[in-house]
């Protein structure tokens, strides 16, 4: 960030240099919200820090969300969070790492690594290029394929394959955000990308959007669905999707029921960890609630997280 977009952020008034503070360029992505739950909430549209702190583990949190959010508007009064201090690649599990840094041009979209078990990594979706994160995602292994979920989140999949040596992945419906792709997936049946990750293209938030599922364990959904706190349960953000609501609902009725996974990993919302057979289930019943949806005009505020 440069010296003028910093003393473009004028931090509030507060009991002392260590407060925390959202900034006035803060576009209300979620970000925030998703990785410091009851520090950060959502107050007249846009992100707020409701509470200071207390202990390690909330302090750690907002250390991860001064780093993941793509406009670094959640800062500290005193000065820039150490460097140090970054947590990414921040592993959820033994397999997957969240990268954080999430890029403007992506709309704060969420980017993963995925392990493979050779050692070789798939990174899903993009966060912001630099030539450090690139290097420190490297440290545990090659990445072999960047996969694209769809066209919103394709800003630096280009940069990262080439700086990577992988695969570009997308699918030929949303191929115009990414027309130098290595590989073009076609149509709407099953592809096996890479031994055990298998690409479900599901039309609807866009034309090309793609389920991205592997070993039957993680479902990377991209914008397609998402576990949403507010209702606590799976659900399309019925408010953006750019192609057709009906579309996606006809892909969900042709897909969901052959899907298993244990972990929701998507572009924008929560994400959710839950036992194969209620993610099963849930899937059903979205399917059936996303039947009922009519079309209806894009709008970002409505969006319930």
């Amino acid at each position: 960030m440069s010296s003028s977009e910093d003393d473009r952020s004028t931090p509030p008034a507060g009991d002392g240099a260590g407060d925390w503070y959202v900034d006035d360029r803060c576009t209300n992505c979620d970000v925030a919200r998703q990785l410091a739950p009851g520090l950060i909430e959502e107050i007249d549209g846009r992100s707020e820090v409701v509470r200071q702190p207390q202990g390690a583990v909330e302090e750690g949190q907002l250390h991860a969300v001064a780093f993941a959010c793509p406009t670094r508007s959640v800062r500290r009064k005193g000065g820039r969070v150490a460097a140090e201090l970054d947590p990414f690649p921040l592993r959820l599990d033994d397999a997957v790492s969240l990268c954080g840094h999430n890029a403007r041009q992506t709309a704060g979209a969420n980017a993963y690594l995925l392990r493979r078990p050779g050692g070789t990594q798939v990174m899903v979706d993009t966060p912001r290029f630099g030539e450090e994160l690139a290097a420190r995602f490297l440290a545990d292994g090659a990445v072999t394929d960047v996969l694209l979920t769809h066209r919103d989140h394709a800003a630096h999949g280009r940069r990262y394959a080439d700086r990577f040596g992988a695969r570009l992945w997308i699918h030929e419906g949303d191929l115009e955000a990414a027309p130098d792709a290595d590989r073009v997936l076609r149509g709407i049946e099953p592809t096996e990308v890479v031994p055990g990750v298998v690409a479900h293209p599901l039309p609807g938030h866009t034309l090309g959007s793609v389920l991205y599922v592997a070993d039957e364990r993680y479902c990377f959904s991209g914008d397609s669905f998402f576990w949403s706190r507010e209702l606590g349960d799976i659900e399309v953000a019925e408010s953006v999707t750019w192609y057709s609501i009906t579309e996606l609902a006809a892909s969900l009725a042709r897909t969901a029921g052959g899907l298993r996974f244990s972990w929701l990993l998507p572009g924008h919302g929560d994400r959710r960890h839950l036992p194969e057979a209620e993610m099963g289930r849930r899937m059903r019943e979205l399917t059936a609630r996303t039947q009922t949806l009519e079309p209806r005009p894009v709008d970002f505020t409505a969006v319930r997280w």
